[in-house]
């Protein structure tokens, strides 16, 4: 029985739930920003369903390719510490896709191409792009900004999301550069090229903060395009200033840094939900 339960435990972590719950938020926030989570929620339910289960899936499927990276990196994670077996692993991530792909399938069909191309980019990350410098960063910042985008889509309007998912992008970009510097002594082991690796440390958070600064100049753009109202402003501020405090921090501690950036990102999430209602009250 504790064997059974620390197995259940395991493929858990596998799927990173904050990650599957952030993600699920993101896309919910898409259909809601396009103003059709009352009128399609059927829709809304799937593709918020269809995006936790690919983010499951693809978060079991990088770990089983990156098993021996995570030996040295992440040695209490379940397939180094023996929780979850590598082919477990594998098995668990392909039942977590087949099972978002058939959710999509009842989505409208733009929904169900962005669907179909994150799918294919969460399996290429792992094997062909997370080493190459820069490449696996913009994937990555990809699939998180297209969630907004594909809630937007499941509801039949992907404009209004737009701006949201470049700014998303942008955010990730910085923190994946930042996991990169906090990974380099693993993935100099495993042979990979990461952007830290090619350019030296100093210099790829240099760059990670010039994109963060330039996402934090665009991040009034909702405001201006009028898909918010200006409460946004003010609670967009707070999440801009621990992104911002996340930077500075990464470059004495790496990992605090990048977790600074994901509560910055979280925080901003709520400033676009809040633009939103202040937009339908007229505030």
């Amino acid at each position: 029985m504790t064997a059974v339960r620390e197995t259940v435990r395991g493929l858990l972590e596998l799927t990173r739930p904050v990650n599957v719950i952030a993600a699920s938020v993101l896309t919910f926030i898409g259909a809601f920003v396009a103003g059709g989570v009352t009128e399609y929620p059927l829709e809304v339910g799937a593709a918020v369903a269809a995006t936790g289960l690919a983010v499951g899936a693809g978060n079991a499927i990088n770990d089983y390719f990156d098993r021996e990276i995570d030996r040295i990196n992440q040695p209490e994670r379940a397939i180094p510490r023996g929780a979850v077996s590598p082919r477990g692993a594998l098995v668990f991530s392909i039942v977590l896709f087949v099972a978002a792909v058939g959710l999509a399938l009842t989505l409208p069909v733009l929904a169900l191409a962005i669907a179909g191309i994150n799918l294919v980019a969460l399996v290429a990350y792992t094997e062909f792009f997370k080493g190459l410098p820069g490449l696996g960063n913009a994937l990555v910042a990809y699939l998180v900004g297209s969630t907004f985008l594909f809630g937007a889509a499941a509801v039949g309007d992907v404009w209004p999301a737009v701006t949201l998912a470049i700014l998303a992008a942008v955010a990730t970009v910085t923190r994946e550069i930042v996991k990169d510097v906090e990974d380099v002594s693993g993935d100099r082991e495993e042979g990979l090229n990461t952007l830290p690796i090619a350019v030296g440390e100093r210099r790829a958070l240099v760059i990670a903060a010039v994109v963060l600064v330039a996402g934090v100049l665009a991040s009034p753009l909702p405001y201006f395009l009028e898909y918010f109202g200006v409460t946004y402003l003010f609670v967009v501020l707070p999440a801009v200033l621990v992104m911002l405090g996340g930077m500075v921090r990464s470059f004495d501690d790496p990992t605090s840094g990048q977790t600074l950036l994901k509560y910055g990102m979280f925080l901003a999430a709520v400033a676009f939900i809040a633009g939103r209602v202040a937009l339908e009250f007229g505030w």
